[in-house]
């Protein structure tokens, strides 16, 4: 309690008295306040016991918290001498070491007091006064929503520096937070693309155990797409920089083991800075070799880390780091001496606002720190400038001066969101979510250039978001400085599907695509099957046409059809011409006289629908294939079996059933018998053609599947089966009638010329379901217009051929006296 007790009373005294110009403090018309980290302290346990504000030199000097805090200063004293910028209207600051977030809210009150250090309550802040305009910082994310719980309910403007935590989006929670960096998200997004650059998709994840690192763990799950996560795991947060308890140590240990025994080579750390040094030393002593680091953007430069003993060898160390920007003159203004006493405020008693070594420090370090350049410096710097620009806006400033007046902080927080101006060449404004549109990079830790030890490697733009790579400026731990491999499995090669192994999308094995299926690049883990037109080998991306087959016009099977079939219509035409000139004589007439010529016309048509079985099928070619030769023979085979029942009729039914044969002599029976055959014949040609519609279909070859054969109706042979039902069962009984007949007189014996066209009948009938079985494809087509071809053949030249030798040859035979001795000759055989 002494010790509040008299930083209390030295704030008292502070408000009446003049101040030195110094580091920490600068009297102005308008004050600012800012909060830095020049010492550094992970928790804030030393006044877990009593309770007193900490004594920041207690704890590890920040060398980068005095240079932001130098940085500030930098932008006060340039604006006040601006004659552009709040021409007449002078600025002052107010600095305090937070100790990183150790000491976040004694500065706050402070801030927030008036000049008789009294922060008073009120119903309405409206008119209220304290001491500083706006805060610029804290640079810590924890720190800086902290700080911003406490000014958004004054409104005063917040505007922090290096804090990327997304709280601070949040309008209504805090409407008076605004960010100098880009956000959680783009650094995030920053390091996805790094990833993808490099083709590493199996990773390790290590994070703070803090609201930092919990917050970054989400993001990046939530955008990480393609990316598996062999590892997650947490960093403890120690509570002092200085020592780790024995249980820290034993999770720090078990967290650098895992990563050993880990499959991925990658490991991306999210975690601010003080929380990072017992880890790498733990993994420095375990021999942690060849991984690739990935550093967020809390400890992608921090000077301390890079320090430790060793750390080179645990491998090749990227990082995202804001943007590398160059203030003119302020690598001198750093290291030179303010106007206090070396860093001290006026007051030597002052609550962290002193800091005896800081100076010397920045002098010893200035190599270092002009190499890595301004960047969180170019972020304070530009706070400052916003502040100003906004007051600028805000007190109607022009060439001449500013109106000087009272301002309230509330008055101050819409003029910053419409800040837009250009600093060093580059754009600021806080439009849209409220930070700067600030680039990040990415950089590589260099331990063999001590004077440039974070190199640039790759842009990262916020706006067009893309990494731009300088690809010459890596190097890796690897022998020969190739990119290092972190993945579980190797992509697979082209026309192979993943399998997985396990329930990481990235682990998988690689599976050729089995033949007529084809890897569809939308789709990794499974094989698309082709089109049925098409066809692929096993482990192909594409398919291809399959090769169609058909019956073609110039094939060695085509031409021997032809040949017969112009051979048979030539014979069936002559037929025709011949049984015409001779059709009053004995043998046209026993032959069938007028049926004949309905034969022969089948036949005709028969013989004409061949070729169109050859060549590309059609749905006409198809429905003649189906129906034509079909309906020709039923014509011919119902002709057979009439003519044959009645020479049996003629020869024994007159005797033996006088009366019925009366009938049919009377009634024209066998012209009734083709009649009914022809018109029920006819329905169930149409019948088959509705249930089996006859159009071309393309069918697989089982023995090679890249063959597809051009074929009519996929359902031929169930076809093929309901339209031969009924030429069977007439063949059955043509064949039974002629064998009746096999005694009749010899010029009327059809039995053997019956025989030989239902033998062919058989035969093609019987080969052509034997080939529809075993075969499919050209083969079928060729069997089939074999058989239609064999079996017109068959009754053209085996029922007709005997009767036209008979015509031609033996015209002695061809009378009625001839006739009439053989039926006397067969009816004294019968006595």
């Amino acid at each position: 309690m002494g010790v509040l007790a008299m930083c209390v009373s030295v704030l008292l005294t502070m408000a009446g008295s003049e101040t030195q110009y110094s580091d920490f403090h600068l009297a102005g018309d308008y004050l600012l306040g800012g909060l830095f980290s020049l010492h550094a302290e992970t928790m804030s346990s030393p006044h877990l016991s009593h309770s007193a504000v900490p004594t920041c030199q207690e704890y590890k000097l920040k060398i980068a918290g005095y240079s932001y805090l130098r940085a500030m200063r930098f932008a006060v004293e340039q604006i006040n001498n601006s004659s552009t910028l709040l021409p007449g209207v002078s600025l002052g600051y107010e600095m305090v070491d937070v100790c990183y977030f150790t000491n976040s809210i004694h500065p706050i009150l402070y801030f927030l007091a008036n000049n008789h250090s009294v922060v008073q309550l009120h119903n309405n802040y409206t008119h209220f006064q304290p001491r500083v305009l706006a805060v610029i910082g804290p640079d810590s994310s924890p720190a800086a929503v902290i700080v911003a719980h406490v000014l958004s309910l004054f409104l005063i403007p917040q505007i922090s520096y290096r804090a990327t935590t997304n709280e601070l989006d949040n309008r209504e929670r805090f409407p008076s937070a605004f960010r100098a960096i880009s956000s959680m998200e783009q650094q995030i997004v920053a390091m996805l693309f790094l990833l993808k650059e490099f083709q590493w998709n199996w990773i390790n994840v290590l994070y703070s155990d803090d609201d930092y690192g919990r917050q970054n763990l989400k993001l990046l799950r939530a955008r990480a797409t393609g990316i598996c996560v062999a590892l997650q795991d947490v960093i403890p947060v120690p509570r002092s920089s200085q020592l780790l308890s024995l249980a820290l140590q034993g999770k720090i240990q078990a967290t650098v083991s895992k990563v050993i025994h880990s499959t991925a080579k990658v490991v991306i750390v999210l975690s601010l800075e003080l929380t990072l040094p017992f880890f790498f030393q733990e993994a420095v002593r375990q021999n942690v070799t060849d991984l690739v680091w990935i550093a967020a953007e809390a400890w992608a430069i921090e000077p301390s880390l890079y320090n430790i003993t060793d750390l080179w060898r645990v491998g090749t160390i990227l990082g995202v780091a804001t943007k590398e920007f160059s203030i003119p003159g302020f690598d001198d203004f750093r290291v030179s001496l303010a106007e206090g006493a070396n860093g001290q405020a006026r007051d030597p008693t002052m609550c962290n606002q002193a800091c005896d070594q800081c100076l010397g420090a920045a002098r010893d370090a200035d190599l270092t720190m002009r190499a890595q350049g301004e960047r969180i410096d170019f972020n304070v710097y530009s706070s400052v400038y916003i502040v100003a620009h906004a007051l600028h806006r805000l007190l109607g400033c022009n060439a001449i001066g500013c109106h000087k007046r009272v301002v309230y902080p509330w008055q101050l927080v819409p003029e910053v969101k419409r800040v837009d101006f250009s600093l060093l060449d580059k754009r600021i404004t806080l439009r849209g979510k409220g930070d700067t549109p600030n680039s990040f990079e990415i950089i590589q830790w260099k331990w063999d250039q001590p004077n440039n030890p974070f190199q640039k490697i790759a842009s990262y733009s916020t706006k067009d978001q893309k990494l731009l790579f300088l690809t010459q400026n890596i190097s890796w731990h690897t022998p020969d400085n190739t990119v290092p491999i972190s993945v579980c499995s190797q992509k697979c090669q082209p026309g192979q599907r993943r399998k997985p192994i396990s329930v990481s999308s990235c682990c998988f094995e690689c599976i050729d695509c089995e033949a007529g299926t084809f890897l569809n690049n939308n789709d990794l883990y499974s094989c698309q099957p082709c089109p049925d037109d098409q066809w692929s080998r096993a482990g192909s991306q594409e398919c291809y046409p399959r090769l169609v087959k058909y019956l073609e016009w110039q094939a060695g099977t085509t031409v021997v059809l032809l040949l017969f079939s112009v051979l048979g219509l030539v014979a069936t035409l002559v037929t025709s011409v011949t049984f015409a000139i001779h059709s009053h004589t004995p043998v046209v007439k026993s032959a069938g006289g007028r049926m004949c010529f309905l034969m022969l016309a089948s036949l005709i048509i028969g013989f004409v629908n061949i070729p169109m079985y050859i060549g590309i099928p059609t749905e006409f070619k198809c429905m003649c294939r189906q129906t034509v030769f079909s309906l020709c023979f039923t014509v011919c085979i119902s002709c057979f079996t009439v003519r044959s029942f009645q020479i049996i009729s003629i020869f024994k039914m007159a005797a033996w059933l006088p009366k019925a044969y009366s009938y049919w002599m009377k009634y024209n029976g066998q012209y009734i018998f083709i009649t009914v055959i022809i018109a029920l014949k006819v329905t169930i040609t149409v019948t088959n053609v509705i249930i089996h519609p006859p159009a071309p279909v393309l069918l697989a070859l089982e023995d090679d599947p890249a063959i597809v054969a051009l074929q009519c109706n996929k359902s031929y042979k169930l076809a093929l089966v309901m339209n031969s039902s009924l030429d069977m069962f007439l063949s059955i009984l043509c064949f039974y009638c002629s064998y009746m007949g096999k005694e009749l007189p010899k010029n009327y014996n059809e039995a053997k010329y019956i025989t030989l066209c239902m033998t062919c009948y058989f035969v093609s009938w019987i080969s052509m379901f034997l080939v529809m079985s075993m075969y499919r494809g050209v083969l079928v087509t060729i069997c089939d217009a074999m058989g239609v071809v064999i079996n017109l053949l068959g009754i053209s030249i085996g029922y007709f051929g005997p009767k036209c030798y008979l015509i031609f040859f033996h015209p002695e035979r061809n009378t009625a006296a001839y006739f009439q001795t053989a039926i006397q000759s067969y009816t004294m055989r019968q006595d």
